[in-house]
């Protein structure tokens, strides 16, 4: 794990005990901090226990005393909303320092191996990015390994040799809890309306992505796509770095056919953000084509999972707006397309210019009758309710050249625990047609 010997002897508090909690947690006992730790979820807690972790310098607590220590720092997950948490009020009023493990890893790096971050954002793209170019930098012989919120608590990896890159996927929360990282390559594929419960309007929400650049050193590299408004004024913002910025203008044409899990416009920009970052880190040409080449894709992220009889059936799963599975539906010319969930909003817009490629749509989910309300005007529309009701009917329907997609456009937690859980049922019906 990586730790800090600048973390002996201090004491935090750490709200979240999930993975990049729990990972939190034990890098702070390893480093000899005094830790006050607390998850809502008594069976997190009770995990936490069981792993007898808890000793003379852990403290499992409700907080309800937790003004009584002297803090050094208030560590928060991710998913704990910020906004709403009236302990980061009384936080701040004491000037308490609020973090999350991404600025733990900031804090520790005077004490790695010489090394090089990576940092990408954005609201779709993300973690297909930050795959390709770790992919794209191990091709090349690069150690490297990536972490954040593509799922890898970055505390949990074992530091790197001289010389290795550390990719991280930021989300917005995770920048909120971060005040240092100074990344030698920070990338902003695109932004679009998304997780505005935890934000006061649009404008807030791309002011938390652009604070990445906010923390970045002038002469380090900033990769920027221009494709929407917003981060097209965060580019232009920037455009003192001159040759430290790089744009991704929108609409390049790319020869994507020797890329099989990179198709679609939105990962001809996804792929070329990675070669930026990777010409930037100063990879070869030749390596960069074979990381490309040989790239095998995301679980649940326009995921091949099955052809059947001349069908082709992905799983897009971690579509959960209109924005994200807007660019599925473009990839394809013939899509039945399976979608719905618990909606982050009423309309579907940004899907509407794709829909003469879809042959029919299958309703599912708490959002699937408003869904098809908007969709019955320009497509055929089955409200399926259920997952396995939706890949059975499609399974009937669709002909060979054609392409069944779950590609949501909503969150999962109606039916499902998360997006994981919808891709491994959708996997697991379509399997069963065999």
């Amino acid at each position: 794990m990586i730790t800090s010997r600048a973390w002996a002897g201090k004491r935090y508090a750490v709200l979240g005990l999930a993975r990049s909690g729990a990972a939190t947690l034990r890098a702070l006992l390893a480093a000899g901090a005094e830790v006050l730790a607390h998850d809502d979820d008594w069976e997190t807690v009770k995990q936490i226990r069981d792993r007898k972790l808890e000793g003379t310098q852990l403290f499992i607590d409700d907080f309800t005393d937790w003004l009584e220590f002297e803090l050094d720092g208030l560590v928060l997950s991710p998913g704990v909303p910020l906004n709403r948490l009236p302990l980061a009020e009384v936080a701040r009023e004491m000037n308490v320092p609020i973090i999350g493990d991404i600025e733990l890893f900031a804090l520790a790096r005077a004490e790695l191996p010489p090394h090089k971050v990576v940092g990408i954002t954005g609201t779709n793209g993300k973690s297909t990015t930050t795959a390709l170019v770790t992919h794209i930098l191990q091709t090349a012989g690069i150690p490297a390994l990536m972490g954040g919120n593509i799922g890898l608590p970055i505390l949990a990896q074992e530091p790197l040799p001289e010389g290795g890159v550390y990719v991280l996927e930021l989300s917005s929360y995770q920048i909120d809890l971060t005040q240092t990282l100074d990344c030698d390559v920070a990338v902003l594929l695109n932004l679009t309306p998304d997780h505005l419960d935890r934000y006061d309007g649009f404008e807030a929400y791309a002011a938390s992505k652009a604070r990445l650049f906010a923390m970045q050193s002038p002469a380090h590299e900033a990769i920027i796509g221009i494709g929407d408004t917003p981060s097209a004024l965060i580019a232009r913002d920037l455009s003192a770095r001159a040759e430290h910025l790089t744009k991704i203008a929108p609409g390049v044409c790319m020869d994507q056919s020797r890329w099989p899990a990179l198709q679609g416009p939105h990962n001809a920009q996804n792929a070329l953000a990675a070669i930026a970052v990777a010409k930037a880190l100063g990879v070869g040409e030749a390596d960069i084509d074979r990381g490309l080449e040989t790239f095998a894709g995301l679980p649940h992220r326009m995921e091949r999972v099955a052809t059947l009889g001349g069908v082709a059936w992905y799983d897009d799963s971690k579509a959960t707006n209109p924005e994200s599975t807007a660019p599925a539906l473009a990839a394809f010319p013939r899509i039945h397309w399976i979608l719905g969930g618990r909606a982050k909003g009423d309309d579907l817009d940004a899907c509407l210019p794709h829909l003469p490629h879809v042959v029919r749509a299958y309703t599912i989910g708490e959002a699937g009758r408003r869904f098809a309300e908007v969709l019955r005007p320009h497509v055929p529309v089955a409200e399926a309710e259920t997952l396995d009701r939706a890949v059975a009917i499609a399974a009937r329907e669709a002909q060979r050249g054609e392409v069944v997609l779950l590609s949501p456009a909503a969150a999962s937690f109606d039916q499902f625990r998360d997006y994981e859980d919808r891709g491994r049922a959708f996997r697991a019906a379509v399997e069963a047609l065999a």
